[in-house]
């Protein structure tokens, strides 16, 4: 091996994922450490990310290949660079597995970096900020372009968008890619617009995850276009009129009572000319700093995009957005 060659491998990166596994025990907040006996130490359960997987999918599976917990996760803490004596390798055999208070947490610790993870934690859990629920916004996977699905002659426009399909490359791909991002939040309902694309992106989730979609007619681009006056969802084939919207888009209704209420975490999938009136309900339960997290131009979110948005109850009931994460599935 060459000079420069072993100069390049000291210098690897390895990416890994991991996360802090925490409940409530009464009044006390405890985490989940691990042990490994090959370094005698404990941290927290993590594990290096595989080719093609995300490091979100990568902490959910670390944790439960590591501590046998399957968890659904909340939201992000920093980043953490440290050294390691041999990036080509991981063990990843433990010996102990046990919940901690976190002031005994913080003593068995043996590294920096994880204390630090750990103060977040309990910063977060202190202000209110740590038990959350989710909302993911979902931008349509890579469509067929419309010049070559439409067909003037034979389906009238509408037809033509609600019928026009994904690419079956980078549109049915990454919405295979989905399902384990989805799965990593928990998602227990999907809603989306009825047109395929929209359906054809969020299904494979569904499908793996055993939920019946729901349709939402205001969340096309014809009917948010129209700013129609009510809402109608669609669950199961049965049609159930919701209360009429006094806003421009009725889309904001919809929003806003999945923002506003605490229910199971959902994805919401639709088109890029709407995102712009989610976005725009999504900042009202943002405070300014995370604003900087939502996209504020166009096109939003790329095809296949999503937005995770981590919601809270605060203090004196009031509901907020405590952290937003943008991310695209790797293929």
């Amino acid at each position: 091996m060459s000079p420069s060659s072993k100069k390049n491998r000291s210098r690897e990166t390895v990416k890994a994922a991991g996360a802090l596994v925490w409940r409530e025990n009464g009044k006390h907040l405890e985490v989940l450490l691990v042990h490994r006996p090959r370094y005698d130490d404990w941290s927290i359960p993590k594990g290096k990310v595989e080719p093609c997987e995300s490091v979100r999918t990568c902490a959910v599976r670390e944790v439960a290949e590591e501590t046998g917990v399957q968890v659904i996760l909340g939201q992000p803490l920093s980043r953490v660079h440290y050294k390691i004596a041999d990036g080509s390798r991981k063990d990843k055999e433990i010996d102990a597995v046990e919940w901690l208070r976190v002031g005994q947490a913080r003593k068995r610790l043996t590294y920096s970096y994880d204390r630090d993870l750990l103060g977040e934690l309990v910063d977060l859990w202190e202000d209110g900020k740590l038990d959350t629920w989710t909302l993911v916004l979902v931008r349509h996977g890579r469509a067929v372009k419309r010049s070559v699905w439409n067909r003037p002659k034979e389906r009238d426009k509408e037809t033509d968008e609600a019928t026009r399909p994904l690419t079956h490359d980078q549109g049915e791909t990454r919405a295979r890619a989905l399902v384990p991002i989805l799965a990593a939040y928990g998602v227990g309902r999907v809603l989306t617009s009825p047109w395929k694309r929209c359906v054809d992106t969020v299904a494979p989730y569904a499908t793996a995850a055993g939920l019946t979609l729901e349709t939402a007619g205001a969340f096309t681009e014809m009917a948010h276009a129209e700013s129609p006056k009510g809402v109608t969802l669609e669950i199961a084939g049965a049609f159930t009129e919701m209360a009429h919207a006094q806003n421009p888009k009725g889309v904001r209704s919809v929003v806003k009572k999945v923002l506003g209420v605490r229910e199971e975490p959902t994805a919401l999938c639709t088109h890029r000319p709407v995102l712009p009136t989610i976005m725009e309900v999504v900042s009202q339960y943002a405070p300014g700093k995370l604003l900087r997290s939502v996209p504020d131009r166009d096109p939003w979110l790329k095809t296949g995009e999503i937005l995770v948005v981590h919601m809270a109850r605060r203090p004196r009931g009031k509901i907020r957005a405590v952290a937003i994460e943008k991310q695209r599935p790797v293929l």
